[in-house]
């Protein structure tokens, strides 16, 4: 046997034997056993340049607050922006977009999922049909839904940049600038809770609020809103034909969820490899997915098998990025002060403005539960598609999958709430290569040529800087403490708690 069939051979066993049941049920498999149809084409997004956006003197602080890395490098991640109003591509362009990635127009169950799982996915009281998902569809691309008509839900989840807008955090009406990154739309109906800190238990719940907050589409009410819409006698006639109701609300946002439900991307290269085609992926790749399950322990919380095809645990996690510039006693007494006696409706939505309007947006899962244990934790992102969704975590601070894994090769930044499950990995260059490689594979292959695109771009940043690695705390010779008490080691000068010590001793 090659060299080459032996790694393949070896990750898919690997692959075989690491199955955990979560979030889906064992009922779900590998859906590339079923599919053979040929992808359909998917227009390639313009390459970045890592052009900074233009605005006043508070948007740019802001823009660099979110944007600069450990090694005050700015603009991480900011890609080439669109025609478009805020950097997006015309929504003319995104729905041709659309067009061509032949989603399902009616209640059609999506490729390789299990009837009871999809039934479990939809909610009763909002069951597909083709009017729903095409008054959703309209809704998604329409700009009246904001205070100033410049944005829709596919400003910041556009369909040319992989339903997200591959920036370090969004940007609302008069230029305003939010403080988390906008995850991406694809497979968001697999979730169990929305957003990243959870705070919308529901594809519908989570529709209603970025229309509201008064830095993403800033609508003043719900009754603001539809007076932008109601008049439309398009929108009258679809209203009645999906819900038999004249234009609501609330089902404006089942409406949104139900096209939502549509984004299913889950045919990638690893679900060909995984059902036998061993020529499917490379052979760093395959070496890759025994990493993944192995020595760089990814698979503790990206759990990735035929029961949960997202590869995420659907749980909250400090991994140690906020606490890089935070103070996280301090945010959580302020937030427990902000949220004193806000429940239910008005609670998520006291939370909404928390977590995009300030810097209490760090504390993550902490808004929603109040509970200690959840300070500075995140949603575990999905892994599908993650080779073209950056940049990265809950503030964008991170330009490449190269970043993400020299970040957790390190051991995350140490903090008093860090899980018990993030330490130094002792990764070598060449398998953090492995390991983004395989993670390529997970791209669905309609964005085939977007992949290539991405690849290429994140390698040359790479090539040119890694601002979260550090080799000495990845193979533990230099322990986190050590560089609190020692300081700087590349001065070799000590770090004042170590000096105050010395002089105690004297």
């Amino acid at each position: 046997m090659s060299e080459r069939r032996k790694v393949i051979a070896t990750g898919r066993h690997v692959g075989r034997v690491v199955v955990a049941t979560t979030l889906l049920g064992a009922v779900l498999g590998w859906h590339a056993t079923t599919s053979s149809a040929e992808p359909a084409a998917s227009p390639a997004p313009k390459p970045a340049d890592g052009g900074a956006v233009s605005g006043d003197e508070a948007k740019a602080v802001a823009e660099k607050r979110a944007t600069e890395s450990e090694s005050g490098a700015a603009n991480v991640g900011v890609q080439k922006l669109g025609k478009g109003p805020h950097g997006a591509m015309p929504v003319a362009e995104q729905i041709a977009a659309v067009e061509k990635l032949e989603l399902a127009s009616d209640a059609a169950m999506p490729k390789g999922l299990d009837p009871i799982v999809w039934q479990s996915l939809v909610p009763k009281d909002n069951e597909l049909n083709a009017a729903r998902i095409a008054l959703g569809k309209k809704l998604y691309f329409d700009t009246r839904l904001s205070k100033d008509g410049t944005l829709a839900c596919a400003t910041c989840h556009d369909v040319t940049r992989s339903f997200t807008d591959r920036r370090p955090v969004s940007e609302g009406i008069a230029d305003q600038l939010g403080q988390r990154n906008a995850p991406t739309t694809m497979n968001a109906l697999f979730f169990q809770t929305q957003f990243l800190d959870g705070r919308a238990p529901t594809l519908e719940e989570q529709a209603k609020l970025p229309i509201l907050n008064p830095i993403e589409m800033g609508q003043p009410s719900p009754e603001e809103t539809l007076l932008k819409i109601a008049p439309d006698q398009e929108y009258q006639k679809m209203f009645q034909a999906a819900y038999a109701r004249p234009v609501n609300y609330d089902d404006l946002a089942r409406a949104i969820a139900s096209f939502e439900r549509t984004l299913v991307f889950l045919d990638a290269p690893f679900d060909e490899f995984v059902a036998g085609d061993a020529s499917a992926i490379s052979a760093n790749a395959a070496q890759g997915w025994i990493l993944f399950n192995g020595k760089a322990r990814c698979v503790t919380c990206h759990m990735l098998n035929p029961s949960n095809p997202l590869g995420t645990d659907d749980r909250f996690h400090n991994i140690g990025v906020s606490a890089r510039k935070q103070n996280f006693e301090e945010l959580a007494d302020k937030a427990l002060k902000a949220l004193h006696q806000k429940e239910g409706k008005e609670g998520m939505e006291a939370v909404d403005r928390l977590a995009i309007e300030t810097n209490l947006s760090e504390l993550g899962r902490f808004l929603v539960t109040k509970n200690r244990s959840d300070i500075g934790s995140f949603k575990t992102s999905q892994l599908r598609n993650v080779g073209i969704t950056g940049p990265y975590m809950h503030d964008g601070s991170m330009q490449t999958l190269t970043d993400v894994v020299d970040h957790y090769n390190r051991g995350g930044e140490t903090n008093p709430f860090l899980d018990g499950g993030i330490e130094p990995l002792a990764l070598s260059d060449g398998e953090i290569d492995d390991l983004v490689e395989f993670l390529q594979t997970l791209t669905d292959k309609r964005f085939a040529s977007e992949q290539r695109t991405e690849t290429a771009r994140q390698r040359a940043v790479a090539a040119k800087q890694r601002p979260f690695r550090d080799n000495a705390l990845a193979m533990r010779k230099t322990l986190p403490f050590e560089q609190r008490v020692l300081g700087d080691r590349g001065t070799g000068q000590p770090g004042a708690g170590f000096q105050a010590g010395k002089e105690g001793k004297q």
